[in-house]
């Protein structure tokens, strides 16, 4: 049997700040695994129980051990209550606690210890309001072409994510391209002070997340953190054109550099392919880009500028860029008799607008039907940020409108004011699914936007199914 390979020995757990160890294993080695989930407990792991809103991972530790796991990350006032017996069950199975003050805080110092292992790895970061997944994917296209590299993995990105992530690095790696997300205020100075980038970028500053933070410039602040581990050789990475350009590059303690189509003598224009992506011209040589929209050639930029730290070449950059492919929720782009536009992984007052314009844009045959739903996390500003989506769509080319959640209402009060035409307003799922049945028709071109918590990618298969012949729409009219 091939044993898994040790990632943190356990005299390394000692160096976590505040830890102590209670080791009954008899003298195991280390750690070969970290998770936060007991489910995900394998040999050898360790097992971080986190206090979240809804479970306490505390509960879960006993299961994790059952499963393999060799310790478990603990809150050290855990230690003292009966219920549980951490103790006592950590003995009699022959496993290692290590208590700490706070779970998360140990979590990403044992996260920031395991980096320091690898002295020769590049570290790079980027954060954003939109297009930060898109541009790590594009970002790690072109620069794993010469080098090896390593991301996060999915949507691992959170104060929780990026740790998880931080251990899949391994020796033969020479870049790390880390996405870091932000659900509260300060959580990027937190994924900052793990990784300590030498390279980081942001993608833009726009309004997502408002409502956890309250204005964009707020946003752009909490944004700008993922410099604050800087100490005067680094590089900072900042879009051009963005509200804050200026704000984020003052005061940097290294390098700034601005990208950009301005900022790249390189970049020698583009063509519209329109739903097939873009073709770029790319010193001196035509590439073809499969994502469509704009965005997506922001987000081409932004990874040029980060795989360019990283030393890509021109022809690196150039097959990085037609290699890539759309991933799940995001730009997707679904061909059959009905050709749907996937793009609700995520929705922010920007993205939204821009899915429409690039809609709006395309030269089609058959009908445009739009499909958005509520875009989450805006706090006191949704209803005007809905409002503004309602005009967008009552000026757009659209032939069906169907608005799906709660917040929507708002856009929908727009529309019937506004006396347009025919459109469809529900907070049922069910519904939504069995009216978009009932209008479609082959030659459609359908976009599913909307905020994840939505699950627009429902109405796939209803899409795929493409129709009945014989079908009555009975949509509710808003005017």
């Amino acid at each position: 049997m091939i044993s898994k390979e040790i990632l943190l020995e356990i005299t390394e757990l000692r160096n976590i700040p505040g830890a102590r160890i209670l080791d009954f294993s008899g003298g195991a080695a280390g750690i070969s695994g970290v998770c936060i989930d007991s489910r995900l407990a394998g040999e050898g792991s360790l097992f971080a129980a986190l206090a979240g809103t809804k479970q306490d991972g505390h509960n879960f530790v006993v299961e994790a051990f059952e499963k393999g796991a060799a310790a478990a990350l603990v809150c050290e006032t855990k230690l003292d209550d009966p219920a549980l017996g951490l103790a006592e069950r950590a003995k009699k199975m022959g496993r290692i606690l290590v208590a700490i003050p706070d779970t998360l805080r140990g979590l990403q110092d044992a996260a920031r210890l395991y980096l320091r292992k690898f002295p020769g790895l590049l570290k790079t970061a980027l954060t954003g309001s939109n297009g930060k997944t898109t541009t790590r994917q594009i970002a790690a296209a072109i620069t794993g072409g010469e080098r090896s590299v390593v991301c996060n993995p999915g949507n691992l990105n959170s104060e929780t994510g990026l740790p998880l992530s931080v251990f899949e690095v391994r020796s033969h790696h020479e870049v790390g391209i880390f996405e870091m997300g932000m659900n509260r205020r300060g959580e990027i100075a937190e994924l900052a002070r793990v990784l300590e980038p030498s390279v980081a970028l942001i993608t833009n500053t726009g309004s997502a997340h408002i409502g956890i933070l309250g204005s964009r410039g707020l946003i752009a602040e909490e944004k700008k953190a993922i410099f604050s581990r800087f100490s005067g050789t680094e590089t900072a990475l900042i879009p051009e054109g963005d509200e804050f350009t200026d704000f984020l590059a003052e005061g940097v303690r290294g390098r700034v550099k601005i990208f950009g189509p301005a900022s790249f003598a390189e970049w020698e224009g583009v063509r519209d392919l329109g739903l097939w992506g873009s073709e770029i011209r790319w010193a001196g040589k035509a590439v073809r880009f499969p994502l469509p929209g704009k965005h997506n050639l922001k987000n081409a930029l932004a990874a040029i500028a980060l795989a360019r730290e990283a030393g890509a070449g021109d022809e690196a950059i150039r097959r990085g860029l037609e290699s890539v492919e759309a991933l799940f929720g995001r730009s997707e782009i679904i061909e059959g008799p009905v050709t749907v536009i996937r793009d609700c992984y995520n929705a922010s007052p920007q993205s939204s607008a821009e899915a429409l314009a690039f809609c709006d844009g395309l030269e089609w045959t058959g009908r445009k039907v739009y499909v958005l739903g509520s875009m989450l996390e805006l706090g006191d500003h949704a209803p005007e940020a809905h409002a503004n989506i309602g005009r967008a769509l009552a000026a757009s080319g659209a032939d069906m409108i169907l608005l799906f959640g709660e917040e929507m209402e708002t856009a929908a009060e727009v529309l019937r004011q506004g006396g347009s035409r025919a459109y469809y307003y529900t907070r049922n799922m069910t519904e939504l699914a069995a009216a978009l049945k009932a209008y479609i028709r082959p030659g459609d071109l359908v976009l599913l936007k909307g905020s994840r918590g939505n699950a627009l990618e429902q109405l796939t298969g209803v899409l795929a199914e493409c129709c009945e012949q014989d079908r009555v729409f009975a949509g509710e009219g808003l005017n």
